[in-house]
């Protein structure tokens, strides 16, 4: 984790990085200090900062990743000791393939799996042709942002999924690795991200059953 503190912050990212903080300490009451959970905001907006293009968001966006990093770091100090398994979808830019992945999963299995993705090289913005594809089969990743992976993040995972990051992806020993070959969404047409988000929906599908995950109710797989 970086160095930087809240005090390094502009005065207005400080105010609002208190903003944040006061929210989501009271999630954390009995299980994690508002220290911790102040430097995980603090360098979850710090690791988002080199590819923000609106500053206005940043906030929103690292109180988010702060919460996806803290409910790892949850799981690796046992305080979730009824976790479900817990799956990282790695690409380069986590931008198409590893977001499409991760909605499909939740979709898919609700919240009977935890779900991360990140990338190697994270982009600014989430491939517009992925956000239309998926939202023609009914799967909203409009809200969703590139990140990078975490080392908290690819520890508390039970599988790692990567998808074209290569030697850039981290290795853990003793974690379950997949190696998916997906074609690139960003050298895509629109017809061609469907074909890759149809072959992601039955490869999440093939997954699920080897951790004994079952669809939803009400979901059609």
């Amino acid at each position: 984790m970086a160095d930087l503190t809240l005090t390094d912050l502009p005065l207005d990212q400080q105010v609002l990085v208190r903003r944040v903080v006061a929210r989501l300490v009271p999630d954390y009451e009995g299980t994690l200090g508002a220290e911790t959970v102040e430097r995980f905001v603090v360098d979850s907006l710090e690791r988002l900062l080199p590819k923000a293009t609106v500053a206005t968001y940043l906030p929103v966006l690292a109180e988010k990743f702060a919460k996806e990093r803290l409910r790892a770091l949850l799981r690796l100090e046992g305080g979730t000791a009824t976790a479900p398994p817990g799956v990282l979808f790695l690409c380069v830019h986590n931008a198409g393939r590893s977001q499409m992945a991760a909605g499909w999963l939740r979709h898919l299995a609700g919240d009977r799996v935890d779900v991360w993705s990140g990338g190697s090289d994270p982009t600014s913005q989430v491939n517009p042709a992925a956000v239309e594809a998926m939202a023609e089969v009914g799967i909203d990743i409009a809200q969703e942002f590139p990140k990078p992976w975490t080392d908290e993040v690819v520890r508390a995972a039970d599988v790692v999924v990567t998808m074209g990051c290569g030697d850039a992806c981290p290795l853990y020993p003793g974690t379950r690795y997949e190696d998916w070959e997906l074609d690139d969404p960003a050298e895509l047409g629109l017809d061609g991200v469907r074909a890759v988000r149809d072959e992601i929906e039955a490869r999440v599908l093939a997954l699920m059953a080897s951790l004994g995950v079952g669809v939803g109710p009400g979901v059609s797989g």
